[in-house]
């Protein structure tokens, strides 16, 4: 497994697009966050980072398709994935090794943002950051890159068609992340049913934990949405 896992380490970073998709993603957080005046945080007037936590899942939302798209797209396209089937590895395994090698570059591209919270706690005068909150609020972006990453390598896992697998991944993404929210928004779910559809989404969770607090109720739902678009991936390979 731990080999697949390098394999996609070194295949992302073997051309330049890997190298442009994290520098455009961490650009777009450092303008958004410290250059644009609507959104700038030096213009807050207080040391927080929650215009970051707002905006960088919609950033992966394009990114983490980005990374996975190639998984298991290229190996169809490429005859590579008939290699695969003959190496002493179970569709788990394939499954498991892609989806770590792919969530470890996901990892790596939030790493560098922690810059952010030590630029605003040092620059604010007296208070600081809320650090059990940003704390919470990165756990958070793992888990909502892990997701995006599961449901990345699912939709890679039914096409040859790496700019198909983007768009399906990036849409599924989205849809899970926001669809849920805005139906619970419409007037027939005003009776008590809005909040309850609003739980099956990607954010209501992310912001639950971004909040603070660790809710055994979150992790189950992160590590549930994963296990399951990893088991429609694995059914998939087995079927090919």
């Amino acid at each position: 497994m731990w080999m697949i896992c390098k394999k996609e380490w070194r295949q992302f970073f073997s051309s330049l697009t890997g190298y442009i998709a994290l520098a455009v993603f961490l650009l777009l957080n450092g303008l958004f966050l410290f250059v644009f005046p609507d959104s700038s945080i030096l213009d807050f007037g207080y040391a927080s980072l929650a215009a970051f936590f707002n905006l960088a899942p919609w950033i992966l939302l394009f990114l983490v398709p980005t990374i996975t798209m190639r998984s298991l797209a290229d190996e169809y396209r490429a005859g590579t994935f008939e290699l695969l089937k003959t190496m002493p590895l179970s569709p788990a395994q394939i499954v498991w090794g892609k989806f770590f090698g792919a969530l470890i570059i996901v990892v790596t591209a939030l790493l560098p943002t922690i810059i952010y919270a030590v630029s605003v706690q040092q620059l604010s005068v007296t208070g600081g950051i809320d650090i059990g909150g940003t704390i919470g609020s990165y756990i958070g972006l793992v888990f909502l890159g892990a997701v995006f990453t599961a449901i990345g390598i699912c939709t890679s896992s039914f096409t040859n068609n790496t700019v198909v697998a983007f768009i399906a991944g990036a849409f599924l993404c989205f849809l899970l992340y926001n669809g849920f929210e805005a139906i619970s928004k419409l007037p027939v779910f005003r009776a008590g049913w809005d909040y309850y559809i609003e739980m099956l989404g990607i954010n209501f969770h992310y912001r639950s934990i971004s909040r603070g607090v660790i809710d055994s109720r979150d992790i189950i739902y992160f590590v549930g949405l994963i296990c399951f678009f990893l088991f429609v991936t694995q059914r998939n390979l087995v079927k090919r």
